[in-house]
C-alpha cells in the first residue's frame, strides 16, 4: 500500500488560478469544498441556527412541563371524587367552627352566660371585667378578666362547665391562692377563721366573629 505524496500534494497546492478552480487538481478542490462547507455551516450557526437551537431547548422545556402538567391534572381527575369528599368535610368542620363564634350582638348573652355557671357553682365573683377586643384576620378575641372565689371542687367544676359550653371559651393564666380568712363568728371571737376557699384569678377569652364594618376596615388595612 502506497502512503501519502507529500510533495506531490505540495506541488497541486503551488500556482493555483485562483480565476478558474475548476483546473484546480483533486486534492485543492476537495479542500476547497471542505473549507467553504465549514464556513458556509459556521455563519448558518451564527446567524441562524443558535437561536433555532436554543428555541428548540425551551421548547423541550415546554414540552416537559406539560408534561408534567398534564400527569398532576390526571391524577386530580382520577382522585375527584376523594377531592370532593374532603372539601366537604373541611366545610362541614368550618360551618361547626362557625356555629361555635358568635356575633358582636351575642356576646353580651354569652359573658352572661359564664357569670351564671359560677354562680351556680356557688362561687363568688370578686372581678368580672371584659377588655378591649384584640382584633384578628376575620375573627376578635374578647378576653375577661375574673376573679372568683370558692372551694377547690366547685373552682375545679367550674372549669369543666367553661369547656362544655357550646361556645369556644378558653380559661388562662390561673393564678390559685388562699382566699381571705373570714372573721369568726362564736362569741366576741372576731379572729380570722381560714375556711379551705380558694381564689382564682384568671383570664376567660372568647372569640366572635367581625361584622362587616370592621372586615373592611381590616381589608383597608392590608392594602
Amino acid at each position: 500500500m502506497k502512503g501519502i505524496d507529500f510533495q506531490r500534494l505540495q506541488d497541486d497546492f503551488r500556482d493555483l488560478n485562483f480565476n478558474d478552480p475548476g483546473s484546480w487538481p483533486v486534492a485543492p478542490r476537495v479542500a476547497a469544498y471542505v473549507l467553504t462547507l465549514a464556513v458556509v455551516i459556521a455563519l448558518g450557526w451564527l446567524f441562524d441556527w443558535s437561536d433555532q437551537w436554543e428555541e428548540l431547548e425551551q421548547k423541550q422545556q415546554e414540552e416537559l412541563q406539560l408534561r408534567e402538567s398534564w400527569v398532576n391534572k390526571k391524577r386530580q381527575a382520577v382522585n375527584i371524587d376523594e377531592y370532593k369528599r374532603q372539601l366537604e368535610e373541611i366545610n362541614r368542620q368550618f360551618e361547626s367552627f362557625v356555629q361555635q363564634l358568635p356575633d358582636k350582638s351575642a356576646m353580651g348573652s354569652l359573658l352572661s352566660d359564664i357569670n351564671q355557671v359560677g354562680v351556680a357553682r356557688g362561687l363568688q365573683f370578686d372581678l368580672f371585667q371584659p377588655a378591649r377586643d384584640d382584633i384578628r384576620e376575620f375573627y376578635a378575641a374578647v378576653p375577661v378578666a375574673i376573679s372568683v372565689t370558692g372551694s377547690y371542687n366547685d373552682l375545679g367544676e367550674f372549669a369543666s362547665d367553661i369547656a362544655r359550653m357550646p361556645r369556644i371559651v378558653t380559661i388562662k393564666n390561673m393564678v390559685l391562692t388562699a382566699a381571705p380568712a373570714q372573721a369568726g363568728s362564736k362569741g366576741k371571737d372576731k379572729a380570722a377563721v381560714y375556711d379551705g376557699r380558694l381564689k382564682l384569678d384568671a383570664t376567660a377569652e372568647t372569640y366572635r366573629y367581625l361584622d362587616e364594618e370592621e372586615l373592611n376596615r381590616q381589608r383597608g388595612g392590608k392594602k
